[in-house]
């Protein structure tokens, strides 16, 4: 028997969200529908029944995968299935795993599963802002011990207007394009980027996020109390010792509060708390060890969270030496390797970043393929984490989530900044070669060094800052920090990333493991940050002031011309000989699309003398024929009555053999005329109803001396209409009608 539950929210402007359970995956835990219009999508939670042993973390995983079926289409590839996790389902999914990850009890250890599937689209809702509280609806369902509900709502700012969920098409014009995840009370999570927007800005669109949030935790709420699921599973997954607890605190809390007060750099301090807890260890035996080890390095962890934490609200005092608000000594190089087209050094402290930037033409485009999401990239960042950037020995194993979301909030922070028609596609590579602390913001700071270094014409530079808060009594007593050590994100109960040009914001990542955060301490964070990242923009404004005014020497070279679309296939040609032909003779690169009713054509070329032939070649193509003007052509074919010229690419027009000398010849020959030779010839005249060419090359030499023409010959003939005199020329032709001609004389 099927008793589906369902819950409706009123987005206020007409629009429903409906979530539903008890009909499908009713093995799962907890699973429901989340349906917007015709956007529907499954989320389902499972999780282990009990921690595997010697695990003390939170082993969540989030997965969100689009269905092509959803839209109707057919994946691509040869398979024709769905495959690999595209970038944008990775970051889907780290949006719902951010939100949800703190709210989980401390101490539960087991595993957890939350997928959320997308099986119906429309092409205009966007589905990502629903995936969050699909999977907090489907924990609300469940017996899992979880301090939810939450939400996630996308909002964007539209011609000054707050849009909560915006469809694609809205989303395209906005300023400001932000993802939220809240609790009813405090905000956990928010990501996105915005056109050079002010903080309090950005504070107003958190404001309208949270008020469209609490509606849905709501909804959540009831859900769960009409499934009479608030009794969670009970669990014990931690083994404690009370008594060990005070020990490691009694005996370990002074040695390392003087270490995290000593203003020791990474590694030294590192290998300094190691010790401590090794010397610790030494005061047991084997078998103690082999029950308490566990237990001793969870309760050592909190000591040195709680030294950190006591230095910076005490006394002020950072692991490094640091004031709160002090950057760390930065130094920046660009052109610092020579192959690529720009390249740039940026080190902040202990975290480094090579970044190197490739100009390419339109054939190096990303052609995105998503289940709703067509077109192509021209801006493209990757970032890479090896690990000998933190020290560790181990082999790289690819791209992971990590990677792509660090390089996507770098890839925002950018990508405004990128001139519009740029006609270059821009490649932008962040290899992070030391890292203690935001290598995402090293990336930024070095990404736009580099594109400088290239010639790319930015709008303006961009700096990037990682803020942390240190926070006790629910914010009554905090410390905001600026350019957080990795240490201190790690311990901390706030970090967010803010990047941006001296006018604005253009792009932020927070995420947020306390309660109670106010609105007035998000303020006093940002106020904090735009002076750090106003200073650290400072030191790249140093180092390079302005982008190279034109590019290097080895880089590719690109102009573009715009033209009527009529001309696109004249320009290619029957199966493309025209535009292979130019690209062969000229060693040019060559691209044409219609775009908004006109062609765009894009000449790529390594100097620039090459890129003058072919725009001389295809400028030629698309040029108008003018009467009375002198052109240069090819003789492409000679027939009794003259030759056909090519006097313009793919333009033939007839010289008559009347009109190659001022001498009457009997054949082409005669005047020393061959198939391929090169002429000079004038256009005289343009047939008006089928707009043939008359071309002469008489008229181009002098009339000799005492010429005189022939007067025109009258005869006399009756045809098939009556009577009718007609006149010819004793030089001219009539077309028989068969391709040949006939004379008169």
């Amino acid at each position: 028997m099927v008793n589906p539950i369902s819950k409706a929210i009123e987005l206020g402007d007409g629009r429903v969200i409906t979530i539903e359970t008890g009909k499908l995956a009713k093995q799962a835990d907890g699973a429901v529908t989340v349906r917007m219009g015709n956007t529907m999508l499954l989320a389902t939670v499972t999780a282990a029944k009990d921690a595997t042993p010697g695990v003390d973390f939170m082993p969540l995983q989030v997965e969100y995968k689009e269905k092509f079926s959803a839209y109707g289409r057919f994946p691509g590839g040869f398979t024709r299935r769905e495959g690999k996790a595209s970038d944008y389902e990775i970051l889907t999914s780290r949006l719902v795993d951010r939100a949800l990850r703190p709210l989980f009890p401390d101490n539960y250890h087991a595993e957890v599963y939350v997928n959320i599937i997308l099986f119906s689209a429309d092409g205009e809702d966007m589905p990502d802002a629903l995936a969050g509280l699909a999977a907090s609806a489907a924990l609300a369902v469940s017996d899992i011990p979880f301090n939810g509900p939450i939400s996630e709502v996308r909002v964007a700012r539209v011609e000054g207007r707050f849009i909560v969920n915006p469809t694609f098409a809205e989303l395209a014009k906005a300023d400001i394009d932000i993802m939220v995840g809240a609790t009813i009370d405090n905000i956990m999570m928010v990501e996105g980027e915005m056109d050079e927007v002010q903080e309090s800005d950005m504070l107003e669109a958190i404001r309208v996020a949270h008020e469209a949030i609490k509606a849905q935790c709501r909804a959540q709420t009831e859900l769960s109390e009409a499934c009479g699921k608030l009794e969670k599973r009970a669990y014990d997954h931690e083994v404690n010792d009370e008594e060990l607890r005070m020990d490691v605190c009694a005996k370990c809390y002074d040695k390392v509060y003087a270490i995290a007060t000593s203003g020791s750099a990474k590694h030294e301090r590192a290998e300094a708390f190691e010790k401590i807890a090794e010397d610790y260890k030494a005061g047991f035996t084997e078998e103690e060890l082999e029950e308490k080890a566990g237990m001793i390095d969870r309760y050592y962890h909190d000591v040195e969270k709680e030294a950190m934490r006591r230095a910076i609200l005490d006394e002020g005092k950072r692991l490094d030496g640091r004031a709160t608000t002090e950057i760390r000594p930065i130094w920046c190089e660009t052109d610092y390797v020579p192959g690529p087209h720009g390249a740039a050094v940026f080190t902040r402290g202990e975290t480094q970043s090579l970044t190197t930037v490739t100009l390419g033409t339109k054939s190096d485009e990303k052609i995105i393929d998503d289940v709703l999401v067509h077109g192509k990239e021209r801006f493209l960042l990757h970032y890479n984490f090896p690990p000998f950037s933190t020290g560790e020995a181990k082999a790289s194993r690819g791209v992971g989530r990590r990677e792509v979301g660090h390089g996507n909030l770098a890839h925002r922070a950018l990508k405004r900044m990128i001139p519009q028609e740029y006609p270059y596609v821009i490649r932008v590579i962040s290899d992070i070669l030391e890292s203690n602390g935001s290598s995402s913001m090293a990336t930024v700071c070095a990404g736009t060094l580099a594109l400088m270094d290239a010639g790319v014409q930015i709008r303006k530079p961009v700096s990037g800052i990682a803020m942390g808060l240190i926070s006790e009594n629910k914010g009554q007593n905090y410390a905001i920090l600026s350019d957080i050590l990795g240490d201190e994100d790690h311990l901390g109960d706030m970090d967010f990333k803010v990047t941006g040009t001296k006018d604005g914001i253009t792009a932020t990542q927070m995420d947020i493991k306390v309660d109670g955060l106010s609105y007035e301490i998000l303020e006093r964070a940002l106020a904090q940050a735009k002076e750090g990242r106003l200073h650290i923009l400072g030191k790249l404004l140093d180092t390079m002031p302005e982008p190279r005014a034109d590019l290097k020497p080895h880089a590719p070279r690109i102009e573009t011309l715009t033209i009527g679309k009529e001309y696109i296939g004249a320009i290619i040609g029957p199966g493309g000989k025209i535009i292979q032909g130019i690209q062969e003779k000229t060693g040019a690169i060559i691209s044409i699309e219609e775009i908004d009713g006109v062609g765009k054509v894009e000449v790529a070329g390594t100097n620039k003398s090459i890129i003058d032939a072919a725009m001389k070649s295809i400028k030629a193509i698309v040029a108008v024929p003018e009467a009375g003007e002198i052109y240069e052509g090819k003789i492409s074919s000679v027939m009794p009555y003259g030759a056909f010229v090519e006097f313009m690419p793919g333009k033939d027009g007839l010289l008559h053999i009347s009109e190659i000398d001022w001498k009457r010849l009997e054949t082409v020959e005669q005047a020393g005329l061959k198939e391929g030779d090169t002429i000079q010839v004038k256009l005289v005249d343009i047939d008006p109803k089928t707009g043939k060419f008359k071309l002469s090359r008489r008229a181009l030499i002098p009339k000799p001396e005492g010429y005189e023409e022939r007067p025109p010959r009258t005869e006399r003939r009756n045809d098939d209409r009556g009577g009718r005199e007609h006149h010819r020329d004793r030089g001219d032709r009539g077309d028989r009608g068969d391709g040949r001609s006939r004379r008169r004389d």
